[in-house]
This record gives C-alpha cells, structure tokens and sequence, in this order.
C-alpha cells in the first residue's frame, strides 16, 4: 500500500507544486470543493470529446485534473480515472491497442532506464491527438482515435480529408496497421517560446466538428508505432518516409545515453518545428510482437516531458506590504512550483486595486509563468474556492511623505525606506539587506531613518557579530562622503539621479534658494513634479533629517 502511495506522488509530480500536501480541510468542506472542481472538469470534458471546442488551457486542465486526483486521495475519495480520451462512443475495437507511454521525471531516471538497453531511438513527443490507420490492399480502410486504448471512435471520413495522410501504401505497408499522433502544422514553431499553444484541443476541435472541413488540411500525422513491422528501426523508417510519412525518419535518431537524449531534447525544445511537442520519447528499436500490446504495458518506450512554460499553483495567503512612496504592494503566497528550474513560492499581485480587480483570495488557484528576467507573473485565476476569505489591507494613509521617523504604524515604510537608501545606487550600503536593518532596529530603537550613522562600532559588533559590525561601520562612515546629489536621493526627494546630475547641487543651503520656476526647466521636470520638489524640500521632517545630517558632518548639509 505504502509503495503504490509513493508511486502516485511520482506520477503527479509533474503536475502538482513541489511538496504539495493535503490541505486543512473539514469533511464538509473537502466534499465541497472535490465535487465543485470535478463538476468542472466534466464540463470541460463534455465540450471537449462532445462538441470539439475546448474552453481551457490544455496545461491548466492537465494541472487542475492531477490536483483534484490529489485531494481525492488526501480524503479518501475514490479518483475517477484520468479522461484523455473521448468517454463516450468508442466501439471501434483497435487492430492493435495503445500501449501509451510512461513518463520519467528526469535526466537520472533516463540514466535508470537505459542501463542494460541498446538500439534506443529519440523523437519528438508531438503534441495531438493519438490514432491508429488501417490499411488493407493498399487502401486506408480505417482511422481510429485512441480512447481508452483498445476501442475509439471512428475517424475514417475525417482522415480522409487530410491531404498530407497518405490514402494509398504499396509493399509491406499494403496490409498494416501504423498508430501515431495527428498534428496541426505549424511554420517554425520554437517551443521554448511559443509553448503548447493548446495544439491538443485544436486537433480535437477539428476532429470533432462537422462544419470547416477545409481546416483538416492544416493536420498531419506523425507515425511513431509500426507494430509488427520490420525489425530494423532503419528499415522502418525509410519505408514509412516512402509511402509518404516522412515527418518521422526526419525526426528520428539513435542514441547511446542520457547526455545523447538531453541534448536532442535540448534542441527540439530551442528550434524552429514543423509541430508543437511537449517532450520526447525514447524507444528500444526492437519491439515486442503486437498480439503482446495492452495499454499501459509499453515498457520498451518512456517519455521526458518539458517542463510547463506555466504552472498552477494554489494560493496559501496574502500578504501586503507599504513601499517608500508609502504605496501598498500585495503579494500572493504560493505553494511552491518549479520554473525554468527556479523555485516559486510569491508573486507580486500589484497595487491594491489591481489584487481588488484579480479577485485573488487564499485557495485560489492562479497560472503563474515567468515574465522578463525570470520575474515571477499571474497568468490568470484558474480556479477559486468555494469558501473564500479576503484580508482586509492596510488603510491607505501612507504617501511620500511619511514615515521618515519611526512608529508603530510606520513600521513597514519605515524599512522600506532604510532598505531603499542603502542600495548601490542610493548610499551603496554593502553587506545589509532587510532583514538586518530589522535588527538593527529592533536593537537600538531608530528614532529616524539616518539614527544608523550614529552608531558606534560596539552596538554595530554587539548586534551583528565583530566581523560583520565592523565592516558595516566602515561602511556607514563611508556613506558621509558620498555625493549630495545621493543623500537627496536617500532622503526620498521626488527626482531622478539623471535630473539631479542636470542641476549640479551641492548643497542643502543651495537648495533652498531655488524656487517652483527653477525646477521646471530641468530636464523630464514639469509644473507637477515641480510643486512636489518644493513639498518635499518645505516639510517639516525633510529639514529636521537635514538638520540632523549637518550635525553628522555629511557632504553637503553643512552650513
């Protein structure tokens, strides 16, 4: 029991956040949302096989089916078996089953299943709609879908008006039987980049639909089994790419290891192709006698998926936080999922309004990809809850002008503010981030955000450890000899560096005597951000830190 348990976790996995567990949930409740999510996924399973149309993402379907399969099991429901093909009218019995094809989680398990095998083949794992072709005397008789692997429904009308899918074979070809996937065209399609494209629902929605018999001609086929043909894969090929299946002796290559396998893996997944492909698959050249074939009892060929360009995950919590312009920011608290290799648990919802417009609460479930510099991002809300409870943010009191001393109700810009100057481009504080400014300030109790140059190398060395306090000392006094232009910056005057450079300032006493007009003519500086200069130079708080600083001999503040 524990073994098959395990199992499970492996196959879903490619599916669920890293760590997924089973949620807090009442009896009650847990039937609640299992029976929700799964009235859902028969809906998108009836317009799916029934009407052609597909009204969700193929990626986000795949996720939200394993992670309803997941809490099934967390309460001890019984899964219903996974839909991936048609439920309903499949009575034509296949010639030869479907095998299907296990998937690998990765590089070593394609290291484990190699061992001891040898003429072992790589293609691309094109993404369609599976089917078997039938010919006999030289004719194709019939077309058939997967289903359930040993029946699916018949195709043959359909097929027939696919150009590209050979209607007549000669030789051994005259009397066989060939499975492979349908496939819509594509020109130049780079997987990286492009992703799945929903090529699996399109297929289908072709396939499906009894109007628009000219999008057929879009659709090829890509043969990857010939049960009971020649034994030689070089043999197979050469015929297959005669009769008019060229697609896979152009894409098929042997291999020797798992390096060989990763880097065709790597370049289908970097290069410009005819199809979409959502991995490869790996197969021994020798194959077993077809009356042997039965679904899911294919262990001479594996699958080594992708990685999604966009995973679900589900949302654990939100949380908000006050920047130095005093804005509120939401994040959303994630499970965590696997990116590009990297580990994702936040992103970054926007401003209150924005997380307002989303409609974000915990146990949502959102699209997370990530955007430019692998900068985590909200695809969309896939999924909501039944039960759904909002937090209540911060009220809105906060501007650019407050919180350059500290209160209880200042804490979080008050931070944001010392996190802020301490940047490289700001006083270039090295060696202290957030949560060492938490420290400092819990310690010692800042009364405003430059308290910290008053400092002594004991506190530093008595909060931080000898080494880190002394070099932190060392970088705090520094810091006095650092431009004008950079504590104006620090103190959160509402310009950029770029503009300051422009004005050639060197003195808070210089400052002062500039009136509204002055600020105007500088470049990128309008009526508006004029105004704000002057605001923020005439606060009261601005020139007590001005004060301050003078007293502290910093550049610039001394009379």
């Amino acid at each position: 029991m524990a073994i098959g348990k395990y199992m499970v976790l492996i196959l879903l996995i490619g599916h669920l956040p890293v760590w997924a567990v089973c949620p807090v949930w009442s009896p009650a409740r847990a039937h609640e949302e299992i029976s929700q999510l799964q009235q859902q996924i028969t809906q998108w399973d009836a317009s799916y096989w029934q009407q052609g149309v597909s009204t969700v993402d193929d990626g986000v379907y795949d996720q939200l089916n394993a992670q309803l399969r997941q809490w099934q099991r967390c309460f001890g429901e019984e899964p219903q078996a996974e839909v991936t093909t048609p439920p309903i009218n499949g009575t034509i019995l296949h010639p030869i089953p479907h095998t299907g094809v296990r998937k690998l989680a990765d590089k070593p398990a394609m290291q484990q299943w190699l061992r001891n095998r040898s003429d072992v083949w790589v293609q691309p794992k094109v993404d369609g709609v599976a089917v078997t072709l039938v010919y006999k005397d030289g004719s194709l008789v019939r077309a058939i879908s997967r289903g359930n692997g040993l029946k699916g429904e018949d195709w043959t009308q359909k097929v027939r008006r696919i150009p590209s899918i050979p209607q007549t074979t000669k030789g051994l070809l005259a009397n066989s039987t060939l499975q492979g996937e349908i496939f819509l065209q594509q020109k130049g399609h780079i997987q990286q980049k492009r992703g799945g494209m929903n090529a699996r629902s399109k297929v289908a929605g072709m396939l499906m639909r009894q109007d628009n018999p000219e999008l057929l001609h879009s659709l090829a086929v890509f043969i990857w089994a010939w049960p009971d043909g020649p034994e030689a894969m070089h043999e197979r090929l050469t015929l297959l790419a005669d009769a008019g299946f060229g697609f896979t002796q152009h894409y098929t290559q042997p291999v020797n290891n798992a390096d060989e396998v990763e880097r065709a893996r790597t370049h289908w997944w970097t290069s410009e192709l005819p199809f979409v492909t959502d991995g490869v698959v790996v197969r021994m050249g020798k194959e077993p006698p077809a009356r042997n074939w039965l679904p899911g009892q294919g262990d001479w060929l594996v699958a080594w998926k992708y990685p999604p360009v966009a995973r679900v995950s589900e949302v654990m919590g939100i949380q908000f936080s006050v920047g130095k312009s005093g804005k509120i920011a939401v994040v959303a608290l994630l499970a965590p999922v696997m990116l590009d290799d990297k580990r994702v648990q936040r992103v970054n919802v926007g401003s209150v309004r924005r997380w307002n417009e989303w409609d974000i609460a915990p146990g949502d479930h959102l699209l997370i990809s990530l955007a430019g510099q692998g900068i985590p991002r909200i695809d969309e809300v896939v999924w909501r809850g039944t039960q759904r409870t909002k937090p209540t943010p911060p009220e809105g009191h906060f501007n650019s002008l407050t919180c350059f001393y500290a209160t209880p109700e200042c804490q979080q810009q008050f931070v944001a503010r010392l996190v802020w100057l301490s940047a490289k481009e700001v006083l270039d504080l090295e060696g202290i981030g957030e949560a060492g400014w938490r420290e400092l300030h819990q310690a010692y109790r800042f009364e405003h955000i430059f308290s910290w140059l008053a400092l002594t190398p004991e506190q530093l060395q008595s909060a931080l450890g000898v080494s880190k306090g002394e070099k932190l000392w060392h970088q705090f006094n520094l810091s006095r000899q650092r431009p004008f232009t950079r504590w104006l910056i620090a103190m959160g005057i509402p310009l950029t560096q770029v503009t300051l450079n422009a004005t050639h300032e060197s003195s808070w006493r210089q400052l002062q005597a500039y009136d509204e007009s002055h600020w105007r003519q500088l470049p990128s500086t309008g009526e508006r951000r004029a105004r704000q200069v002057i605001q923020w130079r005439d606060n009261r708080q601005v020139n007590a830190l001005s004060n301050w600083l003078a007293a502290q001999r910093v550049t610039g503040f001394m009379p």
